[in-house]
């Protein structure tokens, strides 16, 4: 069924990450029977073609793809099939092409997904961390100040946190996020579905420990799990702490004041408050 054209529009197109087993078989079809194949690095894309036994023209698309290559890409997508891959995994994580698809969408084309492999679906299963609610972050920045302050912004996140690291900036990355987070669960997962795939895990500390002067090779991704529950502050502590504040404060403020540094429901606190102060 092959020879059959695909309908106009872009394509989507989720790669292996590794393995090329995982290559969908919808996705080798639609790479066989697209016009045109959009690629980060035609070298790379070239093996995946090559194994699919898809003869496609291929086209560069990246970070330092133009506005006007852009333009003439979005006038191919009214009469043909252009399939939008990345060197690894699903395009869109960590890439460009949601500029592409934003202005695909605006001139009313046709925007399909091939779904398949994720790195961050991935690690996610691999580490034995919770996944009912995960933010991905992408690579933190390489310079320290820029790194804490990053990592600082999604301290409060109750959800475990995915990150992109490389070999050589592994240990600063972790000895970063230990400083900051703490001894949280994590897990570091390298080559995934090659042949040294390796997931290791433990606490942040004990892992900025480990690859302190390791930089392992391959491709790397950190999930590091979601804040501990904080238990909730005890009638004791609360009538302690208003006590304080309406030394100083209003009912109002004092409750507010209170329930934002126990991390109580302010209603808790604005009843107790109003309790304390005889009103």
């Amino acid at each position: 069924m092959d020879h059959q054209p695909l309908p106009p529009g872009l394509y989507i197109v989720a790669t292996p990450i590794g393995n090329l087993g995982d290559l969908s078989p919808r996705a080798a079809e639609t790479l066989r029977r697209a016009d045109l194949v959009l690629a980060e690095d035609k070298r790379v894309t070239a093996k995946l073609l090559a194994h699919a036994n898809a003869k496609a023209p291929m086209a560069n698309y990246n970070d330092y793809t133009s506005e006007a290559e852009r333009q003439r890409i979005l006038g191919r997508l009214a009469s043909e099939a252009v399939a939008l891959v990345s060197d690894a995994g699903t395009p869109l994580i960590s890439d460009p092409g949601y500029k592409l698809v934003r202005a695909a969408r605006e001139a009313g084309h046709n925007v399909f997904t091939i779904p398949g492999p994720s790195a961050v679906v991935a690690a996610l299963t691999l580490a034995g961390l919770p996944t009912d609610r995960f933010l991905f972050a992408g690579f933190l920045p390489s310079k320290a100040k820029a790194r804490a302050d990053a990592i600082a912004e999604l301290a409060g996140v109750r959800a475990s946190l995915v990150f992109y690291e490389t070999g050589p900036r592994l240990g600063e990355a972790l000895s970063a996020l230990a400083d900051v987070l703490g001894p949280r669960d994590a897990a570091v997962v390298r080559e995934i579905t090659k042949l040294h795939e390796e997931t290791v895990t433990g606490s942040l500390p004990e892992l900025a420990q480990r690859y302190a002067d390791l930089a392992p090779k391959g491709e790397i991704v950190i999930v590091v799990g979601p804040p501990a529950e904080e238990a909730e502050a005890s009638d004791a502590e609360l009538i302690a702490a208003l006590d304080k504040a309406l030394k100083t404060m209003s009912p109002s403020r004092a409750a507010a004041d209170v329930a934002l540094r126990l991390n109580v429901v302010r209603k808790r606190a604005y009843a107790l408050a109003l309790e304390r102060s005889g009103n």
